[in-house]
């Protein structure tokens, strides 16, 4: 990976950490909820993307370097917290997607940023269950 790249994604992460634990205890912002592939534990993410129909789509900002793409690699049954509902699904890694266009039809402030602060865009699709 180039070292630009490599320090812009410390950078993000490190300032990710900080904003993500405030933003997980938001009650209405939309959250991901993962396995951890080493602790088995829940892992929440606060995420930025849209239902369609039954599914729920979003833009991963360093792609399969994300800790919960990892553990969506690891186990892909998720859950996904919109507008203070729980759903559950089966998220699915889509690299053949454009993820650009993608962002374009997610909501806009969160797809600025994703562009802004990203390096291997990654779009991912959770099916929801029923």
């Amino acid at each position: 990976m180039p070292r630009s790249i490599e320090r812009k994604y410390r950078a993000v992460t490190a300032f990710q950490r900080r904003l993500n634990a405030v933003m997980r205890r938001l009650p209405n912002h939309t959250l991901l909820e993962t396995t951890g592939r080493t602790s088995g534990l829940p892992r929440r993410t606060p995420v930025g993307g849209r239902r369609v129909g039954d599914s729920f789509w979003l833009v991963s900002e360093f792609g399969e370097r994300s800790q919960y793409v990892r553990n969506i690699m690891a186990d892909p049954k998720v859950r996904v917290r919109v507008h203070g509902r729980w759903h559950t699904g089966t998220a699915h890694l889509l690299p053949d997607d454009d993820p650009v266009a993608r962002l374009r039809t997610l909501p806009r402030l969160n797809s600025a940023a994703v562009r802004v602060i990203g390096a291997q865009l990654l779009t991912v699709r959770v099916d929801l269950d029923g």
